[in-house]
């Protein structure tokens, strides 16, 4: 599946319309960010019933600034628009897919509690 790059006009509509969204969160600039793209892309095509993402820190500062994002690449996950991880760094294509397992699995219905519980 095409990784979509996300900016202000459609970040919104995209976390609120699809259940998993994983984020990559990268600057063209960025060495590890060009290492780590080809392995982010490749998992995005064998992973079904995710969208996957990029948010060009340089182009969309705001975004950036909203999640507090103080190094690149950083990974997040929305799931049902609740952000379930945020990890700087790169990480290898057996951990991006072992990380989207543990988000599907999740029981949404606890988090929402652990959440309520929280405020």
């Amino acid at each position: 599946m095409a990784v979509l790059e996300l900016n202000q006009s459609n970040f919104d509509e995209t976390i609120q319309n699809n259940d998993i969204v994983v984020l990559d969160f990268w600057a063209p600039w960025c060495g590890p960010c060009k290492q780590f793209s080809p392995t982010y892309d490749e998992i995005s095509d064998k992973v079904d019933d995710v969208i996957f993402a990029k948010v060009n820190t340089e182009d969309e500062q705001e975004l950036a600034g909203n999640f507090q994002i103080r190094s690149i690449p950083t990974l997040m996950i929305f799931r049902e628009t609740i952000a379930i991880f945020s990890q700087p760094g790169a990480m290898s294509g057996t951990d991006l897919e072992a990380v989207i397992d543990k988000a599907k699995a999740l029981d949404m219905n606890k988090v929402r509690e652990e959440i309520k519980e929280k405020k």
